[in-house]
């Protein structure tokens, strides 16, 4: 006898991630549902590189869309 699935809802999720799913086809490859660039556009406003932090001229701000590095 087949065990009953969990819940079937999809997670919350952030406002900008919205639709966002990630599934795996029948020939074993990950898709997403939103672009790479998109997910780490995203991850560069809202998450600090705990490696990167330290060094001199790390820039992660919400409102500017890249990272700046100086070397």
């Amino acid at each position: 006898m087949k065990k009953p699935n969990g819940k079937t809802d999809k997670p919350k999720v952030h406002p900008e991630l919205k639709g966002f799913d990630i599934y795996i086809n029948e020939l074993g490859e990950v898709k997403w549902s939103k672009s790479i660039e998109e997910v780490n556009l995203f991850l560069n406003k809202h998450v600090v590189d705990k490696k990167l932090k330290e060094r001199f001229g790390y820039k992660s701000d919400e409102e500017d869309d890249t990272i700046h590095f100086m070397y």
